[in-house]
């Protein structure tokens, strides 16, 4: 199983020590830096900066939200830096929510996965520039129907490094995982337990089986971001979790609509995710971290000393997960690589 290091987006500000970070991450022989972004600091532009001081890892981004730029932009964006990173970039996309997508991006939410199904569609043509760019779709029209009524069918000026960029999808619930099996290239799973993998093996394989479906498991790629705290004290350890826990299963999302309260629930902790998002949305941000108990986060992160970390990362060598995202400082990764062995 491969190392990479997700960076996340910035919280207030840039995120200190993050370039060192990725440099050690290169150091360390990791395969993959990725980045996201959610209402504040963009995916590509940090990815472009750790890109410059680096030669070998590939350049991931975990996630660009599709509502944030329409998807002939987002292939720019894609085709730009994989020709400046030498072939490394690897295109990762996720719808996020309808809270963040109406209310931030001003777009519609309803139909996802037919909206993300078009929106590749139009990434994957652009960057392998064959023919002029066009779509009919419910979705996306190129060229536009209405406007001026002028609109032309364009390839990009710039040839591409590579016909076929890798494209990742992030999915949660298994008809967005099974849509990832059939048009990506891999999927960004978040929240993953290795007591889940039976339900997302078989959302996985039901796209693997439709037709035209680009891939088979021994192809797929499925990079996971896992907190990993190497810690005498396991109790600490949740507790430096718990709060971001919190922040997701309680706050990332309406009350009716939280697809990671929803992982949570179908984990068995249904009767907990609903009180952490009842204290979270009450401004009671701190009980709702409280509410969490230790199993839950063990279940979805790797705590405690460096033996028991060891001991339980069997489980996750025997799950569809091909890749493990690291967090936190260069000190941290190195101490983090030597516990995982």
């Amino acid at each position: 199983m491969k190392l990479g290091f997700h960076v996340g987006y910035w919280q207030s500000g840039p995120t200190p020590g993050a370039l060192e970070a990725v440099l050690k991450a290169e150091e360390l022989g990791f395969d993959s830096v990725w980045t996201a972004e959610a209402y504040g600091s963009d995916a590509f532009t940090p990815l472009a900066w750790y890109g410059a001081s680096t030669s070998r890892i590939r350049l991931g981004t975990n996630i660009v939200q599709m509502a944030a730029r329409t998807p002939t932009a987002t292939a720019m964006s894609a085709l730009t830096l994989d020709h400046l990173s030498g072939g490394r970039m690897v295109l990762g996309l996720g719808a996020s929510g309808p809270q963040v997508v109406e209310g931030w991006y001003g777009q519609p939410y309803p139909k996802p996965l037919a909206r993300t199904r078009e929106y590749i569609d139009i990434v994957r043509q652009v960057i392998a520039r064959e023919a002029p760019v066009t779509l009919d779709g419910e979705h996306f029209q190129l060229p536009y129907k209405g406007g001026a009524g002028l609109g032309k069918p364009l390839k990009p000026t710039v040839h591409p490094l590579r016909k076929d960029i890798p494209i990742h999808l992030a999915a949660e619930g298994p008809k967005n995982v099974a849509l990832a099996a059939e048009i990506a290239d891999g999927w960004l799973p978040l929240f993953f337990s290795p007591k889940s993998n039976d339900f997302y093996k078989a959302a996985l394989e039901e796209g693997f089986s439709r037709p035209g479906a680009r891939h088979t498991f021994d192809t797929f790629e499925v990079p996971c971001s896992l907190p990993v705290i190497v810690h005498d004290d396991v109790e600490e350890a949740a507790s430096w979790i718990k709060p971001s826990l919190a922040l997701y299963i309680g706050g990332m999302g309406a009350k009716s609509v939280n697809f990671h309260h929803d992982v949570y629930a179908r984990l068995g902790y249904g009767d907990v995710a609903d009180r952490v998002q009842e204290l979270f949305l009450a401004g009671r941000k701190e009980e709702a971290a409280a509410a969490i108990p230790t199993s839950l986060v063990e279940d979805t992160s790797l705590i405690g000393p460096a033996e028991k970390i060891r001991d339980e990362l069997k489980a996750w060598e025997d799950t569809v997960v091909t890749q493990l995202l690291l967090r936190g400082d260069a000190a941290t990764l190195e101490k983090i690589a030597r516990a995982l062995g």
